[in-house]
């Protein structure tokens, strides 16, 4: 089985988000089940690492605020990992209010977090459907960015 951390992600997500149970507290029986389920140890364990890196990053923001005008200026290696639609659309979420400046840099954070896998826009929906539901207040957002995710014919952007 050729699976990516952001396959294993996406499962415990789908596995998770939804049900009415919260996942194995004991994170060794969470880890055999997804082992068992067919996904590689390494990918596994980096996958609990991700998880813990952004449980680490979703504290309150604390210091200076964005300023309401401000822009992100994504980095050539950051437009070069993602490609200019992916910014695009990350920018157009923060445009729309369903991110806000610290919760791009959550997502930008974890993308690039996953190393060299090749990521597309289905991927990125994902990450950010996975960061706005680890965040207990953002409810409204996450259910509009789960709007997006699985609608059938998603709108142009312009």
């Amino acid at each position: 089985m050729k699976e990516s951390v952001l396959d294993v992600l996406m499962y415990l997500f789908e596995a998770f988000a939804d049900a009415d149970t919260e996942p194995e507290a004991d994170r060794n029986v969470l880890r055999g089940e997804l082992l068992r389920a067919g996904f590689e140890e390494p990918n596994v364990d980096k996958a609990f690492a991700w998880l813990d890196e952004l449980n680490e990053n979703d504290a309150p923001e604390t210091g200076v605020p964005y300023a309401a005008n401000a822009v992100r200026v994504f980095s050539d290696s950051e437009t070069a990992r993602l490609g200019v639609d992916a910014v695009g659309y990350l920018m157009h979420l923060q445009h729309v209010v369903i991110l806000s400046p610290s919760q791009l840099e959550i997502v930008m954070d974890r993308l690039m977090a996953l190393g060299d896998t090749d990521i597309d826009m289905e991927q990125i929906k994902w990450i950010v459907l996975i960061v706005l539901y680890s965040q207990s207040d953002q409810h409204e957002e996450y259910a509009r960015m789960e709007n997006l995710v699985f609608e059938d014919n998603p709108a142009s952007l312009h």
